[in-house]
């Protein structure tokens, strides 16, 4: 099976990446990718490839490459689809906020519309490939959707998870751990439309690399994959509070833990807190998978991580408070970065929202810097936790450009985020420009505290 037409769903953070490495890797194949918001599609086909929509590292490159050879954007869904072989769904599956399992399930709304969307439109045999992260059994629905109302047409249900980190999401697609594609394994149809997919990734990773199970597997390692990875930050971060109390230094320990061969050194970095698109979502959604399936025990292993994780980024804000003499009313508190990690304009679940959310209910008056995420953006995130009104907000939240400009005069400083700019800061005319005594608070354990405190500043990082 020959897959000449490509088309994709949804042209945000999966999406619009791993379409245009596609794009780039197999020139033989065309790619749209479609999305129903106009500004956005409108932003990827900016002729300025600096302004697409999702700032990574050489994706702007790869867009410029790619761009109108055999990879378009597009707002038109029902023509990408038609003309499609093989379909990959990549839309938003954000927790629920209504009904049965608020809080925890996977809302599945989007990828409802976009199967009814293929079974209408469809007049031919597709491959649909699920790119976003669902709950284990969701192809089986997806199945039952396509075919009951469509056109008589015969589909195949692909697994294909991401596994990107945002910040070195080119890096991870163009050099994978692994490929994980789940299909169904006892029919010659089945085999067929997995090695279809198989021959796409083949055009620059190696066989070996390239993993084929069921579909339940692939959809469920995903979230299993997810959730290890936030329980080593969650572990790691809990330890960082007993330092703190006992006076050992959660680096030494991270660095003699990680040495172990049995344990490994990566995501042993304590911090104030993971954030991003798919750890809080995904764990809360193996919770609700454990719960329904009775699986009490399972779940309240896994809905820890996330206690944890809440807990840092709360003890992270009131230690500021504590330390300013017990109140930060009517203070400036400087917050550089508002990304949840380095290399990325995405803030969703940004410890650097919460922290801001719990100083602003003990009246700081807040000042931001992050060289990637804009201001709208800062005070939409703001303004979805609904703790204030949106003109409060804007009335006590102030964002500029200038990393200097938010420490002049600033009570204190906390750095939430890694960006690499904020360790060759001139610290010593931001400590010049700030009130006394100058307090520095290190969310990222970024920065060398021997030279901070030389300068002055009342230091502080976590775990230490």
């Amino acid at each position: 099976m020959k897959i000449r037409n490509i088309c994709c769903i949804g042209a945000g953070y999966v999406g619009g990446p791993t379409m245009a490495v596609i794009a780039q890797k197999c020139p033989e194949i065309n790619v749209t990718v479609v999305d129903i918001n106009k500004e956005r599609i409108a932003a990827w086909n900016d002729k300025n490839v600096e302004n697409i929509p999702i700032y990574e590292p050489g994706l702007s490159d790869i867009v410029a490459e790619a761009r109108d050879r055999n990879l378009f954007f597009s707002t038109d869904v029902d023509q990408a689809i038609d003309k499609a072989d093989m379909i990959f769904i990549s839309v938003n599956t954000p927790t629920k906020t209504y009904g049965i399992g608020k809080g925890m399930a996977a809302d599945l709304k989007f990828i409802e519309l976009c199967a009814r969307q293929i079974a209408r439109v469809a007049k031919d045999d597709k491959i649909v490939v699920e790119k976003s992260t669902l709950p284990v059994r969701t192809a089986q629905a997806l199945k039952n959707i396509l075919d009951n109302t469509g056109n008589g047409v015969n589909y195949q249900i692909l697994s294909n998870p991401e596994f990107l980190a945002e910040g070195t999401a080119v890096d991870d697609l163009m050099n994978p751990d692994r490929v994980l594609i789940g299909g169904d394994i006892d029919t010659a149809e089945g085999e067929e439309a997995i090695q279809a997919l198989v021959d796409i990734y083949a055009h620059w990773v190696s066989k070996e690399q390239i993993l084929t199970t069921n579909v339940w597997s692939s959809e469920l390692s995903k979230l299993t994959a997810n959730a290890f990875l936030a329980q080593r930050v969650s572990s790691i971060n809990a330890m960082s509070e007993l330092c703190e109390k006992t006076g050992a230094d959660v680096n030494e320990v991270s660095r003699a833990v990680g040495m172990d061969s049995r344990i490994g050194s990566k995501f042993l970095k304590s911090s104030v807190g993971f954030g991003g698109s798919c750890f809080q979502k995904d764990i809360l959604n193996l919770v609700y998978i454990a719960k329904s399936f009775g699986l009490d025990e399972v779940a309240d292993y896994w809905h820890q991580v996330i206690i944890m994780n809440d807990h840092q980024k709360k003890r992270f804000a009131a230690k500021i408070v504590q330390t300013l003499f017990n109140t930060v009313s009517g203070k400036k508190i400087a917050l550089l970065g508002w990304a949840f990690k380095k290399d990325t304009n995405d803030t969703r679940e940004s410890a650097a929202i919460y922290v801001a959310d719990y100083l602003l209910n003990e009246q700081a008056e807040i000042v931001v810097y992050d060289p990637k995420v804009t201001e709208e953006q800062i005070y939409a995130d703001l303004d979805y936790l609904g703790t204030r009104s949106e003109k409060e907000n804007r009335e006590r939240v102030t964002v500029l450009k200038d990393p200097y400009k938010v420490c002049d005069k600033a009570h204190a400083i906390a750095v939430l985020t890694e960006w690499d700019e904020f360790m060759e800061l001139d610290w010593q005319k931001v400590y010049k420009a700030m009130l006394k005594p100058a307090f520095l608070f290190d969310g990222r354990r970024l920065l060398d505290r021997k030279t901070k405190e030389e300068i002055g500043f009342e230091f502080y990082a976590i775990g230490s």
